[in-house]
């Protein structure tokens, strides 16, 4: 709770600064999602595939 009230008074001080950032950070948020987000929504999982002769 410390910790948000001191961010909240330091980006209301240097909040001009923090601005400039903003097109930076989306930026570096795309590749960031594209590493750490899962790679599983591809549909695959409700693919199953059995071999012949199994049941």
């Amino acid at each position: 709770m410390v910790g948000l009230i001191g961010a909240f008074y330091l980006l209301r001080e240097h909040w001009n600064h923090v601005a400039g950032t903003w097109p930076y950070l989306l930026l570096l948020a795309c590749p960031l999602m594209h590493l750490f987000h899962g790679h599983g929504g591809h549909g695959r999982h409700a693919i199953h595939h059995s071999r012949p002769g199994q049941d």
